[in-house]
């Protein structure tokens, strides 16, 4: 699925199921919620906080799925196209960073 068709999936769904959409600001609020969860999973799992037992059994890409499910509704809401926006993006970060990063010794 590319991010034009997951727009349309998840526009589909917001006015199958969801009614409307959240306003931008309450999809602002829920994305920084989402990525906090996300947050919690990585530095407990990956970093040097011990993971307590209740979040033993949260599945990562479950928290990943819906920081980009609140995203496309951001973009959905916005008018941005996603994909094309994704693509400049890419664009630019490749002329701006490519040499930065292969001369970067941190990363040797």
């Amino acid at each position: 699925m590319n991010i034009t068709n997951a727009q349309k999936v998840v526009d589909d769904w917001i006015k199958a199921h969801g009614v409307r959409y959240f306003n931008e600001l309450t999809n602002m609020a829920q994305l920084t919620e989402e990525v906090g969860e996300v947050a919690r999973i990585i530095a407990r799992r990956y970093g040097e906080q011990s993971e307590k037992e209740s979040d033993k059994n949260k599945d990562l890409g479950e928290e990943l799925a819906d920081v980009i499910f609140v995203v496309l509704c951001l973009a959905n809401q916005t008018g941005v196209n996603l994909e094309e926006a994704f693509h400049k993006k890419l664009e630019l970060k490749t002329k701006r960073d490519h040499n930065r990063h292969h001369n970067n010794e941190k990363l040797k």
